[in-house]
């Protein structure tokens, strides 16, 4: 098996012509085969060769920008492995102690629980509760979601020919590709690097029709009238008898940057990470997300214990936490003084594969109603020709929301459940007022 290695430096290193890695796994037509003196001696020393990758790619061109370079993204590498090195731990060790380098570690797997699925059930007023919980019918009467604003979905593809949510994709790619990894354990489609985000367990279509489902056999979405970004970074893992997302952290940050670059204004992430070795996971392409303007949404984990999962940990994202019908933290709910909102997460009904329904419970549920309601307010802005900020979006929804106590902001629900037709509301006000201002 080949074992990838991420070094960052603490400055990029001038060398021409060194391959993006996404594009050397399909051609090695060009491949460079030493790096930097002092971490070619590690190698050498241990008798393994390599190829040297970029980490990432310029958004536009062959030059990164001031908000690339910015995050740090013209300074992380990927060293690919000939051949398998059982020492891999301690030759990431070795190459931290070199004073160029900022971190180093070797590749991640990160996941995302698929809980039982209720398959087959058909809508009634009992599954609508979710929607009548943080108040959509009255904010629909605001805004359905404008075609201009685009959310992007990370997670296992989507069921491309969903009714529900068929009409909606703008955009779609898959990332996952494990071509020379370990993958006895995979099922399904995890080689190469394609445009087709086929779902095949459910859990992005899922997602998708929370945020954007026309309502035809199910309630309503949150923004039906919002463009998808679909980004298929998880493949499914088979544990034991359990069938769980899985996909390398840093596929997921290639996701995430061409996402990014690709007109994401809200992000969609119900997936997690613990952190492990050096670095914060997604650390440098999150920085960068954020100085694009775009918001991130993650799910806060599903262990209900005080931890932390990433992306959803990392300054500016907001993790989201889960309740049930009566708007108590669900059990199940990871928690935290990171958690910034929750929203509801049980007996969620939305689109599943095969062009059916589901019923599932989980944050991975809650994320999708809070990326919904921030595409609600960005898109109700642009109807009035006025553009909603991250850090706008972020001071309506904290200053709007639902307290769950006596408490402004509470390690277990945050700043609290959301509430659209008051964030709308806050929306309207503000704007109005800086009409009068101006």
């Amino acid at each position: 098996m080949k074992q990838h290695i991420i070094v960052k430096l603490l400055i990029p290193l001038k060398i021409p012509n060194i391959p993006f890695w996404v594009d050397f796994i399909q051609d090695k037509s060009v491949s460079i085969e030493c790096f930097h003196n002092q971490i070619d001696d590690i190698f050498h020393r241990h008798n393994l060769n390599f190829w040297i990758t970029k980490e990432f790619k310029p958004s536009i061109g062959i030059t990164f920008d001031s908000e690339e370079i910015q995050a740090g993204l013209d300074r992380v590498y990927r060293i690919i492995l000939k051949h398998h090195a059982d020492n891999i731990l301690e030759i990431v060790k070795e190459i931290k102690q070199i004073n160029l380098v900022e971190n180093a570690r070797p590749i991640l797997i990160g996941y995302s629980d698929l809980p039982e699925y209720a398959v087959g059930m058909s809508s009634g007023e009992f599954f609508d509760v979710s929607r009548k919980q943080i108040f959509l019918p009255q904010a629909h009467l605001f805004s359905r979601g404008n075609p201009n604003i685009r959310v992007a979905i990370l997670d296992t593809g989507v069921d491309i020919s969903h009714p529900e949510i068929s009409g909606a994709i703008d955009k779609s790619a898959d990332f996952v590709n494990l071509t020379g990894l370990e993958t006895s354990s995979f099922i399904g489609d995890f080689l190469d690097y394609d445009n087709s985000p086929d779902d095949e367990i459910g859990h992005g279509t899922h997602v998708a029709g929370i945020i954007a489902g026309k309502g035809l056999k199910m309630p309503k979405g949150v923004a039906p009238g919002v463009k998808l970004i679909i980004v298929r970074v998880l493949a499914t893992l088979k544990d034991g008898d359990k069938k769980v997302g899985a996909g390398l952290i840093d596929n997921i940050n290639t996701g995430i940057k061409w996402a990014v670059d690709n007109g994401a204004d809200v992000i969609n992430m119900s997936l997690g990470v613990r952190h492990e070795y050096g670095g914060l996971p997604h650390e440098e392409v999150i920085l960068y997300a954020l100085s694009k303007g775009v918001t991130i949404v993650a799910a806060s984990g599903n262990d209900g214990t005080n931890d932390k999962y990433y992306p959803g940990a990392l300054p500016g994202v907001i993790a989201v936490g889960a309740v049930d019908d009566n708007d108590e933290i669900a059990p199940f709910s990871t928690y935290g003084a990171h958690i910034s909102l929750v929203a509801p997460g049980t007996n969620i009904l939305s689109s599943f594969v095969h062009e059916s329904y589901a019923v599932c419970s989980g944050t991975s549920q809650a994320a999708p109603f809070v990326s919904g309601a921030i595409a609600l307010i960005k898109s109700y802005g642009l109807d009035n020709s006025t553009t909603v900020t991250d850090n706008q979006v972020k001071f309506i929804l904290k200053n709007t929301s639902d307290k769950l106590d006596y408490r402004f902001k509470s390690e277990k629900g945050g700043f609290g459940r959301i509430n659209l037709i008051d964030s709308l509301k806050l929306l309207q006000y503000q704007m109005k007022q800086n009409l009068s201002n101006g």
